[in-house]
């Protein structure tokens, strides 16, 4: 009977022992950097330059009638540590005209959104495509007021905050923003 007990106390000595190195041993892997210093990782940064702050347009004094086309340009540069996907948006839209203006975002000759102020928002965002590091891109904004809308539209305004989220394109090929 001393046998048997002798024998479960040296395994649940030696078994305590053995837990014992190797909680040491984890935890000498887990604080040395001589251990783990092929494991390092970096985090990137995802930022954006949408027209160097300055807004597309100012509306101070600024004036659209029926039939008229007001052009802005703008750009926006991806500052980030890697390529990006990115997307323009209107954000706090206000204003009767929020629905009647027709608004056209371009690349160049590529058209990215046309439709109202109303209709740009974060969930249906023009998609300006991939930056690069370092990639500035230039953009133009259209509003045309119909010539249609009629006196229904006389002192009628709209206000927005123009927006671009970025998100990273590695291990993003969904290009997910959320």
């Amino acid at each position: 009977m001393r046998t048997k007990i002798a024998r479960k106390l040296t395994g649940s000595i030696a078994a305590t022992v053995a837990l014992i190195i190797g909680l040491c041993i984890n935890t000498l892997a887990l604080t040395s950097k001589a251990v783990v210093e092929f494991n390092l990782f970096d985090t990137g940064r995802v930022k954006i330059d949408l027209n160097g702050g300055s807004p597309v347009i100012d509306g101070r004094g600024f004036l659209i009638e029926p039939g008229m086309t007001i052009c802005r340009d703008f750009f926006i540069k991806n500052q980030s540590t890697d390529s990006v996907y990115c997307k323009i948006y209107f954000e706090n839209v206000a204003g009767g005209l929020a629905e009647v203006l027709q608004i056209t975002i371009s690349d160049k000759d590529t058209i990215l959104y046309q439709g109202t102020a109303e209709g740009l928002a974060r969930k249906s965002a023009a998609f300006a495509g991939k930056l690069r590091v370092g990639e500035r891109r230039e953009l133009t904004a259209s509003f045309y007021f119909p010539k249609e809308s009629g006196n229904d539209t006389q002192d009628l305004h709209l206000t927005f905050d123009l927006r671009a989220d970025a998100v990273q394109t590695k291990n993003n090929p969904n290009r997910l923003f959320d």
